[in-house]
């Protein structure tokens, strides 16, 4: 399955993606939030779209997404997790895997605006696979993470370098600004998606490619991740796990290369659609 939500921000509406039409599923009931998937949302989904085959209302063309999964306990990112762009970025190649977290009100839907945040200098892109949790997780083995996971979605880990690392303490606040979680368009269940360690992901700005990496290149993969984090905290239903960006990020050309007023971002990864967000400053 391809679940959606749509409307406008803070109203938005559960749905599916069938063969390319976007269909309303509120009559449902509920949101695609942590109760949802702790109480099997997923099978009961599946049991709702079988019982209603053929009588499902199509969503409003020209509708917003928002993000496809409703405010988590947390949204958890993975730093430097692609070998290239540690080196790009001129940092070590860690032993064990950098976590660091987005605030969840830097969740925003796939096509709304990127806002640079006020007095931000060095705002910067990364395209990056994420992973949303099925069922509660603490202190899990390697081999069965992947019974842990109930999909996967797009992330774009909007980051602001000079806060994240020239701004003193830890990389958060350089990562939690308002709109620097855009997720979507669609969350896919694991049965959408073949192999999860060879999914191409791609960044364009203003339609120049940027990144064009792939998750087998990852240092640490999915489940070694999902294991990891388990060990230091429970993982609740619905958080988000975002894994890290391959090379190609502004801050590793040179020179350094940041968003500004006016640029669009468009990233994608194999089976999980395709986003664009515009560029804006900062308006008080």
């Amino acid at each position: 399955m391809k679940l959606i939500r749509w409307g406008a921000p803070g109203q938005e509406k559960t749905g599916v993606i069938i063969n390319d039409t976007w269909y309303d599923t509120s009559a449902f009931g509920g949101d695609y939030n942590e109760q949802f998937f702790e109480d099997n949302g997923l099978e009961r989904l599946a049991e709702f779209l079988k019982a209603n085959e053929g009588n499902l209302i199509p969503v409003p063309e020209g509708s917003r997404l928002g993000s496809p999964v409703a405010r988590p306990s947390k949204l958890i990112c993975i730093g430097l997790n692609y070998a290239d762009h540690a080196k790009e970025t001129n940092a070590p190649m860690p032993p064990e895997p950098v976590i660091f977290m987005k605030s969840t009100t830097a969740l925003t839907g796939p096509f709304d605006e990127i806002v640079i945040p006020k007095n931000s200098v060095k705002t910067d892109w990364e395209v990056e696979l994420a992973v949303v949790i099925g069922k509660k997780a603490s202190y899990i083995e390697e081999a069965d993470a992947l019974d842990y996971i109930a999909g996967y979605v797009l992330h774009n880990d909007v980051s602001e370098r000079a806060f994240q690392l020239e701004r003193n303490g830890t990389w958060d606040k350089g990562k939690g600004c308002d709109t620097f979680a855009p997720l979507g368009p669609f969350m896919a269940t694991k049965d959408e998606i073949e192999d999860v360690d060879s999914l191409r992901l791609w960044l364009t700005v203003n339609g120049e490619k940027m990144q064009d990496g792939n998750t087998s290149n990852l240092i640490f993969n999915v489940p070694f991740v999902i294991a990891y984090i388990s060990q230091f905290m429970t993982l609740l239903p619905g958080d988000v796990v975002s894994t890290g960006t391959p090379a190609g990020v502004g801050m590793g050309m040179k020179p350094s290369v940041y968003l500004k007023a006016g640029d669009v971002v468009e990233l994608g990864i194999d089976g999980l659609g395709v986003s664009r967000q515009q560029v804006v400053d900062y308006v008080k």
